[in-house]
């Protein structure tokens, strides 16, 4: 990706929001920034639209659509941070992997990985800039067209979550093919983590070189592994990849910060904040104080209202926001939810939830 760094575009236009940066790296802000999870969704009448009879993994290959979807939610609200509209599961298409869309189903492989033979199957040198670049050049063209309102974040899945979608063909509620490739065949596990974990650090820096101002690791299936099988095959690879995307970045003078968000695993809070990202996201199952002591300040933390808690009246959404604030405090914090925004939700209410965050943050001044 070294070419990258240097050809790059250096005319993008001046940030003129960087509280989400400065938050994530621990400085002081006037406000706690806010931004969701599936912000560009379904649960925009013109995010519908402008999907509409396309192709899902289309619309992803098409810079013009992403742009415009990421676009979407922050001309509605005044957002501190937009994350590029894409998918995490480019990467196993990058590998050569058959992926779709199925209405009412969701992403469905038609051709899962079923034996450790079948990682032959599998593209061994992906050429991420050629395979990828569809989403780095959306990426240099939103960051153009957001005019420098706020930071623009790229993200990434997680190799284990990638690992049981590739096997599983599809969502999970036990993930049990997958997991019973851990217990069978721990060897041909590591083989394809680590097989993820090499293009996964070169797509996350072939989109800093494309413009991307933060990044996110989606570990979105943690919770199905139990601490122990965490500990072998999400973390060594989570941690992996911040220490390479961090050293070649540092080549580059550049300095980007890093969340990863684990759904469900509580139990690694302490390991995580100790992962190298500056940031750890938390789903809403995580007492906001206890989550603070636990991870001894080291990290920024992320999340965690719950997404329902949009369905509340909004006097309602406002007092649960204010809690929440009052849990983290206001140094090292960005407000978000604890996982995405469901498609049925009412924007007005997503507004409700941004400005309360704001308000409230402003209020309580430079340190509860």
């Amino acid at each position: 990706v070294d070419e990258h760094f240097l050809s790059r575009p250096k005319d993008f236009p001046q940030l003129l929001n960087d509280t989400f940066l400065r938050a994530a790296r621990g400085e002081d802000t006037e406000h706690v920034p806010v931004w969701c999870m599936r912000q560009a969704g379904r649960y925009l009448p013109e995010f519908r639209k402008t999907r509409e009879g396309r192709d899902f993994f289309d619309t992803c290959r098409s810079p013009e659509a992403c742009c415009e979807l990421t676009l979407q939610p922050l001309r509605r609200f005044p957002f501190d941070a937009a994350i590029i509209f894409s998918d995490i599961l480019v990467i196993p298409q990058a590998l050569g992997m058959n992926v779709q869309m199925v209405a009412g189903k969701g992403p469905t492989f038609p051709e899962p990985l079923k034996e450790p033979e079948d990682l032959q199957q599998l593209q061994a040198k992906v050429d991420v800039s050629k395979e990828l670049d569809y989403v780095f050049k959306a990426i240099t063209l939103t960051r153009h067209k957001i005019e420098g309102k706020v930071p623009l974040i790229g993200f990434s899945g997680a190799p284990w979550t990638l690992m049981s979608y590739m096997i599983e063909g599809g969502g999970s509620n036990t993930h049990s093919k997958a997991k019973r490739w851990l217990y069978r065949h721990p060897e041909a596990s590591h083989m394809l983590l680590k097989m993820l974990t090499d293009v996964i650090v070169q797509y996350l820096l072939g989109q800093v070189a494309a413009g991307a101002q933060a990044l996110q690791v989606f570990e979105s299936h943690a919770g199905i592994l139990g601490p122990v099988e965490f500990k072998e095959f999400s973390l060594p690879y989570l941690r992996d990849i911040a220490r390479r995307v961090k050293d070649k970045l540092k080549e580059a003078g550049e300095d980007i910060p890093m969340i990863v968000f684990a759904k469900d695993a509580h139990y690694a809070l302490e390991d995580l904040s100790q992962s190298h990202y500056e940031v750890v996201g938390l789903d809403w199952t995580i007492d906001p104080q206890s989550a603070r002591e636990r991870t001894g300040g080291k990290v920024s933390l992320q999340g965690n209202m719950d997404p329902c808690a949009l369905y509340a009246p909004k006097e309602r959404i406002s007092q649960i926001v204010k809690k929440m604030l009052e849990g983290f405090g206001k140094k090292g914090y960005i407000a978000n939810l604890g996982h995405g925004l469901y498609p049925d939700m009412d924007p007005e209410n997503v507004g409700a939830f941004v400005d309360a965050v704001h308000q409230h943050s402003k209020q309580m001044g430079a340190q509860i």
